[in-house]
């Protein structure tokens, strides 16, 4: 026996439903055989679980939604067949709108276009006047590429004129006009101690 087949009998082995020469077979080949053996362990302890699970009667009120929904077997009266008749909208379209209307796929249409619509305003794109040259890949990393340059130098520039910037560089330009030999000296100094 091989292990494909094992798997396939092993749920009947759990439950006893084998045939003896079957049940021989596989046993055979659960004692050579240690992932097998190994899989076999882990149903019957699934199974063992399952048993000493507490059975769950479901709620008085779902009883009563499934036995008010599910069809009584009895004819519909004329009313009945009329108010229940599809209406004009799913006469025309058939299926197609209430499969289109699935949640996945609504959620999915929304984020495709919140997610055009957010690189095309970080591209500077108007979506009112998008041509389909605008739409070039070349074009559009083009766009985003001048946008990060111009973010990059406006945050530098704002940087360079904070009152503090220009005080701490105006002071480090005095100190160093100030002693130009001192700072040569020191600097002799240092390699004079290295040697």
């Amino acid at each position: 026996m091989t292990c494909a087949e094992l798997e396939i009998l092993l749920c009947d082995y759990v439950d006893g439903t084998l045939h003896a020469q079957e049940r021989t077979a596989l046993e055979s080949h659960l004692s050579g055989c240690p992932a097998c053996t190994q899989l076999a362990a882990d149903v019957q302890g699934v199974t063992a679980f399952i048993g000493r699970v507490a059975e769950v009667n479901p709620p008085a009120e779902l009883m009563t939604r499934i036995l008010h929904y599910a069809p009584s077997g009895r004819r519909a009266s004329a009313a009945e067949r009329i108010s229940s008749s599809p209406s004009w909208i799913k006469r025309l379209f058939g299926g197609f709108v209430q499969s289109v209307l699935q949640p996945r796929y609504v959620m999915g249409m929304a984020m495709t276009i919140l997610s055009f619509s957010m690189l095309a305003r970080f591209a500077h794109i108007d979506p009112r006047q998008l041509r389909p040259a605008d739409l070039d890949p070349v074009k559009v990393w083009q766009g985003i590429d001048d946008r990060s340059h111009r973010v990059w130098d406006r945050t530098m520039k704002y940087y360079d004129n904070l009152k503090l910037v220009i005080e701490i560089q105006s002071r480090l330009k005095e100190w160093t006009d100030q002693d130009p030999g001192a700072a040569s000296g020191a600097g002799a100094r240092n390699r004079g101690s290295q040697q």
